[in-house]
This record gives C-alpha cells, sequence and structure tokens, in this order.
C-alpha cells in the first residue's frame, strides 16, 4: 500500500485555538482524522507531520523524494504556513526532491494580508489548494491519488 505524506509547517500544531475566524475551530489532530478517512479512501496509508522547525521539514521533503523514487510514496500534501511565503530552502528541497507535492492553505492567502500573497513553493508544487478550509486536506489528497492513478 502507497503512502501520502501530510506535512504542515510552524504554527499549525495551534489549530483549534489559533484565530479560529480564520483558521476555523478544528485542531490538528481533526484534520489528522480527515487525512486517515481520506487516505482509507483511495487505498492510501498516511503518514502524518507536524514541525514548527525549517529543517525537519526539508528533511520530510527528501526523505519523500526518495520514497516515491523508490515507489512507496504517491506525493505530498504541504502547508508549509509561513514559511510559504518566506523559505527558499523548501522550495529548492522540493526541486531537488523531484517530489509531487500539492501546496495548501486553509485559508485564502489572496484574500488576506499582502505578504500572504507571494508564494517561493508555489514554483516547485504540483498544484496549489487554498481557502477550503480544512476540507482542502481530503481534497488535496483525492487531487494525489487521481495524478498517481
Amino acid at each position: 500500500m502507497k503512502t501520502v505524506l501530510v506535512l504542515n509547517g510552524p504554527n499549525l500544531n495551534l489549530l483549534g485555538t489559533r484565530e479560529p475566524a480564520v483558521y476555523g475551530s478544528q485542531t490538528l489532530a481533526d484534520v489528522e482524522a480527515l487525512c486517515v478517512k481520506a487516505c482509507a479512501t483511495h487505498g492510501l496509508k498516511l503518514d502524518f507531520r507536524q514541525s514548527n522547525h525549517e529543517g525537519v521539514l526539508v528533511d520530510a521533503i527528501q526523505e519523500a523524494g526518495r520514497a516515491q523514487a523508490a515507489g512507496t510514496l504517491i506525493g505530498v500534501v504541504l502547508n508549509a504556513g509561513a514559511y510559504t511565503h518566506t523559505s527558499v530552502a523548501l522550495h529548492d528541497a522540493i526541486k531537488g526532491a523531484g517530489v509531487t507535492l500539492i501546496e495548501l492553505h486553509i485559508s485564502n492567502v489572496h484574500a488576506r494580508e499582502a505578504f500572504r500573497h507571494h508564494s517561493y513553493l508555489s514554483p516547485a508544487a504540483k498544484a496549489v489548494m487554498a481557502g477550503f478550509g480544512v476540507k482542502g486536506y481530503p481534497l488535496a489528497i483525492a487531487g494525489l491519488a487521481e495524478m498517481a492513478a
């Protein structure tokens, strides 16, 4: 059974309490449960992680590239949080690892502050999803499953 890596960046461990008007009231554990269900629907396993540290995210993306090359992983759903708008390192990791990756945002970043309108990740991502709330996670998993089919 192949795997999907769902990777969450800084401050996503605060889901449910951080700005619920923007991010909703569901917790990261709730998001993980949605992802487990979505993966099961598509006959996939889930690897679900969160880190507030950029280097840990880079390492996970590189690991995912090796797993995809080995045929055990179909791709990555990455909610990089604020690193989306600052991290050349994550951009380079995605490109260097050659992994299929969907960039995901819970909110519509284009309807928010101007600094959130630019993404360093989008040019390296296969697709971008924003504004669906936490329901974007299962949609992104379905997208990866379709790409891998």
